[in-house]
């Protein structure tokens, strides 16, 4: 590849962290279905995933400290990953779940204040809004995994009620109820797992009261002043 088209590329993603992040999110979700009920193939992609989120938030928050915050969740989450692969101990990868939604968590976080730090909507943030979404719901899968490892039966599905719930399943969970669609497919049975979902339930409602609604108020009144075409 040339060298400036790379550099060319390098200052598109510079410009627009949270689209990079967006699309880093969306691929992952298409390759889910791939590799899941593998466990390595699920640590692999997750390992790419809490690689992607430091940098995105480096990128965003343009603090040295967000960058060592996020470093020091992501860089024990890929270990732990790692070994839980190398070593053959699965109990590993519940730490490292834990890890990950911590670090998915502030991520998304870290997005949320960026949005609401001033009073124009830029295209950036616009990608942000569906990025943060992104990372609430990977973060509760995250969650719902580590309940799930720590509180057998937590969730019972449609579908033999009686396994565990795959990673697929948990991260389908959490999209249905961060997004209110709650299809009912699995349904939360322990005690904490329904803390958890009740958690997400309030984040989606206050995420678009928030967030989602003042970006629209100020992309109306954006286009509302005088010189400007509505």
């Amino acid at each position: 590849m040339p060298s400036h088209v790379r550099r060319s590329l390098i200052a598109r993603a510079a410009r627009h962290p949270s689209a990079l992040l967006l699309a880093a999110q969306l691929l992952s979700l298409l390759l889910y279905p791939l590799v899941d009920g593998t466990p390595s193939g699920r640590v692999l992609l997750g390992a790419v995933a809490v690689v992607v989120v430091p940098l995105a938030v480096w990128v965003v928050s343009r603090s040295a400290a967000a960058n060592w915050i996020a470093w020091t969740l992501a860089t024990p989450a890929i270990l732990l990953s790692a070994v839980s692969i190398a070593s053959d101990r699965p109990e590993l990868v519940a730490w490292a779940a834990l890890l990950e939604a911590a670090l998915y968590f502030y991520a998304a976080g870290s997005l949320i204040a960026y949005m609401l730090a001033d009073h124009r909507v830029t295209r950036d943030e616009l990608f942000a809004t569906g990025a943060t979404f992104t990372l609430l719901a990977w973060g509760f899968a995250y969650a719902y995994f580590v309940c799930q490892a720590w509180y057998p039966g937590s969730f019972a599905g449609a579908v033999e009620p009686e396994r565990a719930r795959s990673w697929l399943e948990l991260l389908f969970l959490s999209f249905s109820t961060l997004s209110g669609v709650g299809n009912g497919d699995i349904l939360p049975l322990s005690a904490p797992a329904r803390v958890l979902v009740m958690l997400e339930q309030a984040a989606g409602i206050g995420y678009v009261a928030i967030v989602v609604s003042r970006l629209i108020g100020l992309s109306v009144t954006r286009g509302a002043r005088p010189g400007r075409s509505p």
